[in-house]
């Protein structure tokens, strides 16, 4: 219903019963109101009008819908517009307000909001709003809009924004097939959050210029400034909703603000998600017709650290071109870095770039006083996932200075290793082939690898492994453990790791066979008796066994089945009473016993650190 009042406050026009259940389909239900608002304050003048009201039942839009709509044009200028309102996917009505402290002056060829304000249940927008017919002959507009302490939310969470302050300028002009536009952004401050990004403050800035016409967006030239960021040059072209065409080019990013303000939020899930990194990079990106046909990255003088010391490169410089229709080599140096700290020596990359295939002959990595060589380096793009495949040997790396770097107890001899053709696809790492590693004068085998999203957070990682010949006093001099002798095998079947953290294997440790010199000192009786077995430590203090300081022994075993980080212990032999870790021999013998079946893993774990840390005396449960 429309009433149009006159300054008796007589109606001049009588009620338009056919609006009274009206039901529009428009593009934006809110403007439709709020022009017909605008119609009736350029001829209130002229008609004496003081007051024109506008209600409505119901006004619907493909995506959007009013109820309960009122609105109200006084003749002071004030303009009020309040209803209900339903996006299409929501379940609720939303009360919302809209309204303007002074409004319109037609003679100007302009339409004004002066101290305007949009309010619902989430969205507080006060703002100023110019609109203004520039040119009448060839149709010409200008829009000019600010937002001032502006704040809103959804009520999924996904986008937030407070204290928002911003200014719009939108220029048009209708031409034959279209309209000519012209566009300024510039955000000056307050937060926002538009999942997964998060701005803490303004200082942004867009300037740019384009042709719409019908399903067609094409942005000519922008140029977009972040805010301890640097600049960046584009042109693009959006058809049906699709973006057909890009053009970036971006010099000397700041890498820090890059970072934290755009990657990070992407790279959650990913071993890449708490980096610390400083440097600059330009890039340079093209695509036509959907596809991607260039790019280039150059990196100077990035340094990168993983926060949780997994990984780091220092002074890293690149030159990487790449092109859809032709071959290029890509340049990749660093001044040093550590992996699992582990360091790793200066070294420099070149490889080949042919489309979505990158090939290397060779790679030498040095680490240590030892490298890590690479061959047959080979990866390609397909179906949207990355495979490659290599081999690698591990030049001998000396082991005093591998376990310093690892802040693990010294190690003597040296460490060399022989990998197999390893493969990745698809998120999956699979060994083509037994890894060697050569270790403590013995060897371990690694089989049937394979690994699932090695690069994320939530990797798993499958084996088998065969220990032979491992010198045990090697391992325990190493360990601080106590002094055993002898030869030590062992297999791990079905070994799973979560995040690089144990969650099932079937385990077992035992003397290898043949004639060797076994020997047990009564410290590492008494740090086995601590991580689980008793009355060996007992008996040695109640008999004249506490006068000898290491014993013979016969054999050690000892196995661990994990479920559910509890670990089903046994030894050699089962007993009535436990399980035997120790069977002694000869003169002066002791056995060692263990009572606990069922130990939690992390308890275990705990316990062994304590005994090897503090060389505590027995703790017998």
């Amino acid at each position: 219903m429309i009433h149009i009042l006159n300054k008796a406050g007589r109606s001049m026009l009588r009620p338009l019963d056919s609006l009274m259940n009206a039901k529009f389909v428009y593009w934006r239900p809110i403007v439709l109101v709020w022009v017909t608002c605008g119609i009736f304050a350029w001829i209130s003048p002229a008609l004496a009008i003081s007051t024109i009201s506008i209600e409505a039942d119901t006004v619907v839009s493909p995506s959007v819908s009013l109820r309960k709509v009122k609105a109200e044009l006084g003749l002071d200028g004030h303009m009020d517009l309040q209803a209900e309102l339903r996006q299409k996917e929501d379940a609720d009505w939303q009360a919302l307000a809209l309204g303007c402290a002074q409004a319109g002056h037609p003679a100007a060829d302009e339409w004004r909001c002066e101290r305007g304000e949009f309010r619902s249940a989430n969205v507080r927008l006060p703002f100023n709003l110019l609109f203004k017919q520039i040119k009448a002959d060839v149709p010409q507009y200008q829009v000019v809009a600010s937002v001032r302490d502006a704040s809103f939310s959804n009520q999924a969470g996904t986008q937030a924004a407070e204290k928002l302050n911003a200014d719009v300028v939108l220029d048009l002009r209708q031409q034959a097939d279209g309209w000519q536009w012209q566009a300024m952004l510039d955000w000056q401050g307050g937060e926002l959050f538009w999942q997964p990004w998060y701005f803490a403050e303004g200082g942004h800035q867009l300037v740019a210029n384009g042709h719409y016409a019908g399903d067609e967006l094409a942005v000519e030239a922008a140029n977009v400034t972040l805010a301890k960021v640097g600049k960046a040059a584009l042109r693009a072209r959006w058809k049906a909703g699709s973006l057909k065409d890009l053009f970036l080019d971006a010099d000397r990013l700041e890498l820090s603000a890059f970072y934290s303000l755009l990657l990070q939020p992407l790279l959650v899930d990913s071993a890449l998600n708490k980096l610390d990194i400083a440097g600059q990079a330009s890039v340079r990106f093209e695509m036509r017709q959907g596809d991607p046909v260039s790019a280039l990255l150059v990196l100077n003088d990035v340094d990168l650290e993983d926060l949780d010391g997994r990984f780091a490169l220092h002074g890293l410089n690149s030159r990487i071109p790449w092109s859809y229709d032709e071959s290029h080599v890509a340049q990749l140096a660093y001044g040093g870095g550590h992996f699992l700290k582990i360091p790793l020596g200066e070294a420099s990359v070149l490889a080949d770039l042919n489309r979505y295939a990158v090939t290397m002959p060779q790679l030498y990595l040095p680490i240590l006083d030892g490298a890590l060589s690479l061959t047959d380096v080979s990866a390609t793009r397909a179906a949207g996932h990355w495979h490659w495949h290599l081999r690698a040997n591990l030049v001998p790396i000396s082991m005093p200075a591998l376990s310093h770097a690892l802040g693990w107890p010294r190690m003597e001899g040296k460490v060399a290793a022989a990998i197999p053709m390893v493969t990745y696809s698809a998120g999956s790492l699979t060994a083509n082939g037994d890894l060697l590693f050569q270790m403590f004068n013995g060897n371990v085998v690694v089989r049937n690898l394979h690994m699932q999203t090695p690069l994320e957070a939530a990797s798993r990682l499958h084996a088998d492994l065969e220990v032979r010949q491992l010198d045990l006093g090697d391992i325990t001099r190493t360990f601080s453990f106590g002094a055993i002798e002898g030869k030590l095998d062992g297999d791990v079947r079905g070994l799973e790791l979560s995040n690089w953290q144990p969650v099932g294997f079937d385990a077992r440790l035992y003397s290898s066979p043949g004639s060797y010199r076994k020997k047990i000192s009564q410290r590492a009786v008494e740090n086995i008796t601590a991580l689980g077995g008793a009355g060996a430590a007992a008996a040695i203090q109640r008999s004249l066994l506490r006068f000898f300081s290491e014993f013979n022994y016969k054999r050690i075993g000892w196995h661990c089945q994990l479920r559910n980080d509890i670990c089903q212990m046994g030894g050699v032999e089962n007993t009535p009473q436990g399980y035997v870790i120790v069977e002694g021999s000869g003169i002066p013998a002791i056995t060692v016993m263990g009572y606990n079946h069922h130990v939690g893993w992390s308890d275990l774990l705990a316990r062994l650190r304590h005994v090897t840390e503090n060389n505590p005396k027995p703790v017998i449960d």
